[in-house]
């Protein structure tokens, strides 16, 4: 696939949680100063209903001012695929190797900062994970909205992207509870303590097989690693308390609380 709509495909960038990544070049109706654009194409296809569903979300999502955010430009769909158009970050995601920790905990507080912003104007996340905070000069922005789980609430087991994505997922969202600012919070505190201790809080999730994965996940408690600071320990603890109620009652006091111990550091 060299094209999809008016976009011209340049690069895979790889998968995600329910769909494929590249790198294209924008059509000159968007009269863009940027050379490139992220595109993600939607894996499966989508209904008329479902598309206008999507564009709204993202239309939300673009209509809040805040650069902690990803920039999004465009929606579409050609025979039944959706694809959505975002900013070109090369620096790449938190995800990447070589990230220092400094510049790992501001991204964090960043991100807590962008959800803070959806959250004021009723939009949860639902995939909050080190790959969908992209690095932009030193500081983190918020992307690619959790879509599938929008189209259908609760887990979403097609491809490899869940299983990918299951250590950050709220356990009561994977058992079918609606998401909620609190189920971002959780997600905000597993990166949190993957992206500074270098392990996820599930130990070892099987890789090969999705049952497998839920299983390791849903019957048991994240365990704090011994490699994560000690002074950011409360803060992951807190974040991902069994109880929504126990948890940040917002992003933005999850963000505050994150800088003032890492301005401490």
């Amino acid at each position: 696939m060299n094209r999809i709509g008016d976009y011209e495909l340049l690069e895979n960038l790889g998968d995600g949680n329910s769909g494929t990544f590249f790198r294209a070049r924008p059509p000159a109706r968007l009269a863009l100063d940027a050379e490139y654009v992220t595109l993600k194409v939607m894996t499966g296809h989508a209904t008329d209903k479902e598309f206008r569903q999507v564009a709204n979300e993202l239309r939300v999502f673009g209509a809040v001012k805040c650069d902690q955010l990803v920039t999004v430009y465009d929606a579409g769909q050609q025979n039944g695929r959706l694809f959505y158009a975002m900013g070109w970050y090369p620096e790449g995601s938190l995800a990447r190797d070589g990230v220092d920790r400094a510049t790992a905990v501001a991204a964090v507080v960043d991100a807590a900062h962008g959800a803070h912003e959806l959250h004021e104007v009723g939009v949860v996340h639902r995939d909050i994970k080190p790959s969908n905070i992209m690095l932009d000069n030193g500081r983190g922005r918020l992307g690619d909205l959790g879509l599938a789980q929008m189209l259908t609430p609760g887990m979403t087991t097609t491809g490899i992207g869940p299983i990918g994505s299951i250590e950050y997922m709220e356990p009561d969202v994977i058992w079918g509870e609606r998401a909620a600012r609190a189920s971002d919070v959780w997600s905000l505190g597993m990166t949190l303590h993957r992206v500074v201790s270098g392990e996820g809080a599930f130990g070892v999730i099987p890789e090969h097989n999705v049952l497998d994965a839920f299983r390791h996940v849903l019957h048991r408690r994240p365990a704090i690693s011994e490699q994560l600071p000690e002074e950011f320990r409360p803060i992951v603890e807190r974040a991902v308390a069994a109880e929504r109620s126990d948890r940040y009652s917002t992003a933005a006091e999850f963000a505050a609380d994150l800088d003032r111990v890492a301005r401490q550091s």
